[in-house]
């Protein structure tokens, strides 16, 4: 009975320091002892970010300890003598949004309703770059489902196509660049399974994935690019089976994620301190 007892008062005892330890911790990004970072996501983020695929209980939540990714960037900072404090958001929550982050939803919220105030509950970047010195941001897998343009791009329109995603990427480029004193690591568009798509799907996700790193992306500036999908697809078209989380579903594995989320990592901490300078676009180390 006691034993139970002590348990439950620790877990409260852990609930009362997350809620009001956090109270404390200055949210001036311009605090020169601490980087500010900002990871983006929903559930293929999730499994990079945990290192692992597993449900999670309240209980589970309170004692496991931090995720993978918060965990190397501890072991850097001790080692370093650095403060790289990296945060993860689901983005656009379920609701009221809803549960889609494709290049419309980043352009939707960020430049068509850009400002200072929230749009549906979801931060604008006028907010979020007050906040954070990098901001990490990413796409869920079905964004590689992309279909034959219509020879009418809108960029307006939430269709899945080459034409509107570019659109729409340019103008998310020109508004990043607004906020010159924020990077932003951007994730090339994760795949899917060959069971999951068609051919001429993937190779036009291909081909947006090329264009991203090889023309939308400029040097000199405040945008980096981490090329998660180069990884999971080892240069195919399709995600690699034994990198999925079964033969049905196209979320990443734990294999994919011991061996991403270190590259993860290793390519945001040198967009900190060398503009990535020193590391590939996977995040493999130059020198």
């Amino acid at each position: 009975m006691l034993k139970n007892i002590f348990r439950y008062l620790y877990a409260l005892f852990i609930v009362f320091v997350s809620l009001f330890g956090c109270n404390n911790v200055n949210n001036d990004k311009n605090d020169s002892k601490i980087i500010r970072i900002l990871f983006l996501h929903h559930s293929t983020g999730n499994i990079i970010w945990k290192g692992k695929d597993k449900k999670e209980t309240v209980i589970s939540k309170l004692f496991e300890g931090k995720k993978y990714a918060p965990l190397l960037f501890d072991k850097y900072n001790r080692i370093n003598n650095t403060n790289y404090n990296i945060e993860e958001r689901d983005f656009p929550k379920a609701y009221p949004y809803g549960w889609k982050n494709y290049p419309f939803d980043y352009y939707n919220i960020w430049v068509k309703n850009a400002g200072d105030k929230p749009f549906m509950e979801e931060p604008t970047l006028e907010i979020l770059t007050k906040q954070y010195d990098l901001i990490v941001l990413k796409h869920c897998f079905p964004g590689s489902n992309i279909l034959k343009d219509t020879g009418k791009p809108d960029i307006n329109s939430e269709r899945k196509s080459l034409e509107n995603y570019m659109l729409q990427y340019n103008a998310l480029k020109k508004k990043m660049k607004e906020f010159p004193d924020t990077k932003f690591v951007v994730w090339t568009i994760p795949a899917l399974l060959k069971t999951m798509t068609t051919k001429d799907n993937a190779v036009r996700a291909d081909i947006f994935s090329k264009w991203t790193k090889n023309e939308w992306d400029e040097p000199n500036d405040n945008i980096f690019i981490w090329d998660f999908r180069t990884l999971e697809t080892e240069g195919d078209i399709f995600l690699k089976l034994y990198f999925a989380r079964n033969k049905g579903d196209s979320h990443p594995n734990t294999k994919l994620a011991k061996i991403a989320t270190p590259l993860f990592c290793q390519r945001i901490i040198d967009v900190i301190e060398t503009n990535g300078k020193n590391t590939t676009l996977t995040g493999e180390k130059l020198y």
